[in-house]
């Protein structure tokens, strides 16, 4: 039977409460398979049409072992990556039949091993064209841009043109303000608002953009649909306003990352084919004062133009911005974009129209919704029909500056710094806890689902492949998991990726987060083998309450797990605890407050039968051989 939300939690068919910890999968569905769209290899973009994700995340010969690992180290959920881009790489209404064969192939073995799949269509910054991934490069070429002249252009910045050594961590987030994807969504949130002339095939982009990938992701869910562990859809990865709602185009836009400057007439023109001069800067999620730090570069010096003609700019077109007599651009409209509310003006409208498009293919589905990154609040929910709040966290500094101090970490929501190895644990807790209230201020008593965190693995220069000493790592994700237990969330961790490995991490724009790699097996077999950092994930928890979870907390250093239920006495089925084998290799004994409890060591399992109704209590502690 599959789960059901209810109010905070997921229910089973006995009515017990489940608290869902899951992986995504994977970090290099972004890109396609055949020919390898890993973003290392040099491309041009001219061949975007002729591509397959048939194998992604993996060959369906390879699904056991995978799923079977993941079962093993106690992940019961998957957030399933989907692009638009591999269902409608051909072209506006060309479906890949192939791959959306494979796909139902490849999540129906889910079901298999008992992995509850909630279905993700990724985007980062718009397209693989674009500098991330998600949407079909014909989007951009019907919107007016010429493809392979993106980045030459300095409409995006690509892994693809520019070469792994030109291309420091984080870049890909740069283009958020760059002109191919800002254009992009701002055409596909409020195409009608910002640029009511803009037309593709006859009719206004703002509608064919979201019909298309409505379409495409309405494909995915009739392939699914009938699968009950399938219990829903992600709206859209970390959507971006793109210049929606800024107030001055006059003004230095913000980005995550370091890299150039630009003002809002900066990304318009630059692409445009007129050279600018910016200062680089630290990003907002950045540790300022680097070497490089306001050293003035020119961008786009030959003066290239991503638009295929002239009057393809659909910004001058619409008279934000124009030449002036002295040959440099000037804007004409710097409040263009101003007046947009993007989450209540246009995610909450889109999300409100994917949903029901869905629900219409899957009526039993639950929607997984998302706010902009660095912004907890999700929109509020229009649709009729069951939501998540599935905002993303991560510890910022040790993300994008790959280094880890357990006394230094951003807060996401504000930037500020924290200091101190107890206040950074705290800071960790509360930013958690604010996608919490996010989530019941604007969506009321629903769950939260943390649908993205992560470390990368490449932390200083990438010594744990040298030394195979994860601790590092194993502390960082200690602290991730304690917040989020602190929290009593679900969450799905940022990654598995069956074909990583240490040269080039995630085949994606440089990042390593997967915690499986080829490079870390050691050919002694056995489920863990390839896991990186495995005790800093895999970790006791609650699979299925007979009542509310309440208090869930667990110290690896002393390997004591304690669990606190308000336990149901309607729910005669028991409560059951995942015991992981890498920290009870010999098994544990459990206490418990009322009841009784068996350990199964085999099947790494407590299993509390009996428990008296009311606050209850069960502790598990190592059995030493």
């Amino acid at each position: 039977m599959p789960l059901t939300v209810a109010g905070p939690w997921f229910a089973d068919e006995h009515g017990r409460l489940a608290l869902l910890r899951g992986v995504n999968l994977a970090g290099s569905s972004k890109v396609p398979a055949a020919p390898d769209g890993s973003t290392h290899l040099p491309t041009d973009f001219s061949g975007h049409r002729d591509v397959s994700f048939v194998g992604r995340p993996f060959p369906l010969e390879e699904a056991d072992e995978h799923y079977g690992r993941l079962r093993h180290w106690g992940f019961d959920c998957l957030r399933f990556l989907v692009t638009w881009e591999a269902v409608e790489h051909g072209g506006p209404g060309e479906r890949d039949e192939a791959y959306l064969d494979y796909l139902r192939a490849v999540v129906e073995r889910a079901g298999a091993h008992g992995l509850t799949v909630f279905v993700d269509p990724h985007q980062d910054v718009w397209s693989r064209m674009s500098g991330g991934d998600g949407a079909p490069g014909w989007t951009l070429e019907l919107a007016g841009f010429d493809v392979p002249r993106l980045d030459e252009a300095e409409a995006a910045v690509t892994m693809q043109r520019r070469g792994p050594g030109g291309y420091p961590p984080m870049t890909w987030t740069t283009n958020d303000v760059r002109l191919a994807s800002a254009t992009m969504f701002s055409l596909f949130f409020a195409g009608d608002r910002v640029a009511p002339g803009a037309r593709l095939h006859g009719e206004p982009a703002q509608g064919f953009l979201q019909r298309h990938f409505i379409g495409a992701m309405r494909a995915v869910a009739e392939r699914v649909a009938d699968l009950p562990h399938v219990v829903g859809y992600d709206t859209l990865n970390e959507p971006s306003p793109g210049y929606l709602g800024i107030g001055d185009l006059a003004r230095v836009l913000p980005t995550l990352a370091r890299g150039p400057r630009l003002t809002g007439l900066d990304s318009l023109s630059v692409g445009a084919g007129f050279p600018r001069d910016v200062e680089l800067g630290a990003g907002f999620l950045h540790d300022a004062g680097h070497a490089d730090e306001h050293r003035p570069v020119t961008l786009n010096p030959a003066g290239v133009s991503a638009w295929r003609r002239p009057d393809a700019d659909v910004w001058r077109a619409h008279g934000v911005w124009d030449v002036g007599d002295d040959g440099r651009p000037r804007l004409l409209r710097p409040a263009h974009f101003a007046d947009v509310d993007f989450r209540d003006d246009c995610l909450r409208l889109f999300a409100r129209a994917y949903a029901e498009a869905l629900s219409d293919a899957h009526r039993t589905a639950v929607f997984f919704v998302e706010g902009t990154p660095g912004d907890a609040r999700p929109p509020r929910w229009d649709a009729d029909a069951p939501v998540v709040n599935a905002g993303h966290w991560y510890d910022a500094r040790t993300l994008f500056e790959r280094r880890y101090d357990p006394a230094v970490a951003w807060d996401q929501g504000t930037g500020r710094r924290v200091e101190g190895e107890a206040a950074v644990r705290r800071s960790f807790v509360e930013q958690i806890g604010s996608l919490v209230a996010a989530s019941r201020e604007s969506l009321g008593d629903v769950p939260t689902l943390v649908g993205e965190f992560g470390l990368a693995f490449d932390l200083d220069d990438g010594a744990a492949f040298a030394t195979g000493d994860f601790s590092a790592h194993e502390r960082a994700l200690d602290s991730y998991f304690a917040a989020l237990d602190a929290n009593l969330v679900h969450a799905t961790l940022w990654n598995y990726t069956p074909d990583n490995d240490n040269a080039h991490g995630d085949r994606w724009n440089g990042e390593d987060l997967s915690v499986y790699s080829r490079d870390q097996r050691t050919g002694r077999g056995g489920p863990d083998d390839g896991g990186r950092a495995v005790p800093g994930f895999c970790r006791p928890r609650v699979w299925r309450a007979a009542g509310v979870p309440t208090h869930q907390e667990f110290d690896p250093a002393t390997g004591l797990f304690t669990l606190e239920v308000d336990v149901d006495a309607a729910v005669v089925a028991p409560t059951t605890v995942y015991l992981p084998r890498v920290h009870y290799p010999h098994g544990g004994v459990a206490d418990v407050s009322s009841g009784h409890a068996r350990v199964e060591a085999p099947a790494q399992t407590v299993t509390w039968f009996d428990a008296a109704a009311g606050a209850q209590r069960l502790s598990v502690v190592p059995l030493h051989g």
